[in-house]
């Protein structure tokens, strides 16, 4: 892989492309016709100025002090337009490229946080650290991409602005320039290319997964604490920093390799345009000044022929966060799903309706479950039941969409229709309020109703304790995982769905605050879908499911069995 070959610019170009297609393409071509404006305004000036100094130095040789003066006068004038242009240019590049920042950032938010994509990466080792790419790689992917546009803009009009120049002075000089950037670059390319474009890649793997391990042990302090884990994590952190470290120095070493190369390549740019033309200048044939500017030229037309050895360490970290960005992206479009045969197919329906559905785990190294069939109706509650590892938490998550693992139908009401009470609660950061309306914030309910649902499960101080409704905690923290759950519960009673599935939602519970929330939720009318161990809550369901380790279930009603099917260890 080396930076900008033909593979890289079509992946460059699937992230790129959408946003100069979008709604806001005209401001952004706008904005980027006025860049190249602004370029093409930097390079005359240089151009201009670059003339300017080889006048003042003739004029200096030659002891001419009006020559001198007026040409002085001449650059005084170039700087004053020069000087807001060259800021202008900057302001301008980067306005839009936070604008492009906005908008690919909520693409892929978007995608990200839709079918519970962020949940399948989450579970997946295929993509590593997705917050990572998208609020540091896709900053870095946009700055940088206009940043590489401009200069290779601006090297194409360098080059053809300071071409005319110094075929006028010294052809000699022009054909030793072409001849002199093609070796380079291709020595640079051909040597540095692959390896620095890799350890760039693994640079950025690498500093992701030893961050996240820092912010694990924030988000786990607390377990982390009882159980005394402190030199577990510590080796743990510190492996993952070892790993950042002997990458760095891997690529420490590549960079003094390129650096050595670009320095000396440089260097012999100082002392070859003067060794080529010295003899027309002490001949006399050209005047000191004249020299002077041909050595400006030069240097220009080479820096703009060099661009690539000149930027190629950018250049390598570049393509590294491309790589990053497309595989990110073709997991989210499904294209890692292009492999698999089997998928289970949903459908929109009035009930929880299953049929011929078979689990397996992600990589189908256990059948969970095999050829479920079964209607959950409203008012037919369903408790289901098994030991600890035999699919009933994956049935939930098949259920809402998650798990897909599988063959088989299954339909379901529309998600406004069900809520998921998932064992650890989710609590977001924000009021006490917003717990209480989550996830459907759009709610409006009066506060002397919230009042009144804390009461009904068990938290009547509450409200008190923390300063209100609108209190704002982290909530996580300040309430205990048996107060969170009987948050989870008051959610479900404000939101009142046709469908409530709980897996093991009131674990951290007494059976007596569990009886009292069941028998709130019974006197709803919701329809409950209950993964349990407790017996006790039994008797708030029609129905019993209870699933066999080797996969095979039994579904039972009123004590009696009603159906059962048995099935092989593993899938076919």
């Amino acid at each position: 892989m080396i930076p900008f070959d033909g593979p890289l610019l079509r992946r460059f170009w699937r992230i790129a492309g959408p946003y100069w297609f979008s709604d806001g393409r005209r401001g952004a071509l706008g904005l980027l016709a006025l860049l190249v404006a602004l370029l093409f305004g930097q390079a005359l000036f240089a151009v201009l100025l670059n003339a300017q100094t080889g006048e003042f130095t003739s004029a200096l040789a030659a002891h001419d002090e009006a020559r001198f003066w007026a040409s002085i006068r001449q650059c005084l004038v170039l700087l004053v337009v020069a000087v807001p242009t060259h800021a202008f240019y900057y302001y301008v590049r980067d306005t839009l490229g936070l604008r492009w920042r906005r908008w690919l950032t909520r693409d892929y938010l978007s995608a990200y946080l839709s079918n519970g994509m962020y949940y399948r990466l989450n579970a997946s080792a295929e993509i590593d650290n997705p917050d990572q790419r998208i609020a540091e790689d896709i900053g870095t992917f946009t700055q940088k991409s206009l940043q590489f546009l401009l200069v290779l803009t601006g090297a194409v009009l360098q080059l053809a602005a300071f071409s005319g120049v110094l075929w006028a002075i010294s052809r000699e000089l022009v054909l030793f320039l072409i001849v002199y950037a093609v070796v380079g670059t291709t020595v640079t390319v051909r040597l540095f290319g692959r390896v620095l474009v890799g350890l760039n890649f693994n640079q950025l793997r690498r500093e992701a997964d030893f961050r996240f391990s820092l912010v694990r042990i924030r988000e786990h302090a607390e377990a982390i604490a009882f159980y005394a884990g402190e030199a577990r994590e510590s080796r743990q952190v510190n492996q993952h920093f070892d790993a950042a470290y002997r990458n760095a120095s891997r690529l420490i070493g590549a960079q003094l390799r390129l650096n050595l190369f670009q320095y000396a390549y440089s260097f012999m740019t100082i002392v070859l345009p003067s060794a080529i033309i010295a003899g027309r200048v002490m001949s006399g044939e050209l005047e000191v000044g004249r020299a002077i500017q041909a050595a400006g030229a030069f240097a220009a037309i080479l820096a703009a022929l060099a661009v690539i050895v000149d930027n190629f360490e950018s250049f390598s970290k570049f393509a590294a966060g491309i790589d990053r960005l497309d595989s990110f992206a073709g997991f989210m479009d499904g294209k890692h799903d292009a492999t698999s045969d089997e998928r289970i197919e949903f459908v929109e329906d009035s009930r929880i309706c299953i049929d011929g559905l078979t689990l397996w785990t992600p990589n189908r190294e256990r059948t969970l479950i095999c050829d479920l069939s079964l209607s959950i109706d409203p008012g037919q509650s369903l408790m289901i039941v098994g030991a600890s590892g035999c699919g009933k938490s994956s049935l939930l998550r098949a259920i809402a969409g998650l798990w897909r693992s599988g063959h088989g139908r299954i339909g379901r009401p529309a998600s406004g229709d069900m809520l998921f009470l998932p064992q650890r609660p989710y609590m977001l950061l924000g009021s006490l309020r917003s717990q209480l309306l989550y996830p459907r914030q759009d709610q409006a309910i009066p506060d002397a109703e919230l009042l009144a649902v804390l009461e009904q499960v068990n938290l009547p101080d509450l409200v008190a304790r923390f300063g209100g409704l609108d209190a704002a905690q982290d909530w996580a923290k300040v309430l205990s995982v048996g107060e969170q759950q009987r948050v989870a519960f008051a959610r479900v009673l404000l939101a009142a769905p046709r469908y409530a599935v709980l897996d093991e939602a009131s674990s951290a519970l007494d059976v007596a605050n569990e009886d009292r929330l069941y028998t709130l939720l019974a006197a709803t009318g919701i329809t409950l879908v209950s993964v349990a161990h407790r017996a006790s809550i039994r008797h708030f369901h029609r129905q019993v499911l209870d699933f066999r380790s080797d996969g095979s279930w039994a579904l039972h009603g009123a004590g009696s069995v009603r159906r059962r099917t048995d099935a092989p260890q593993a899938a076919s």
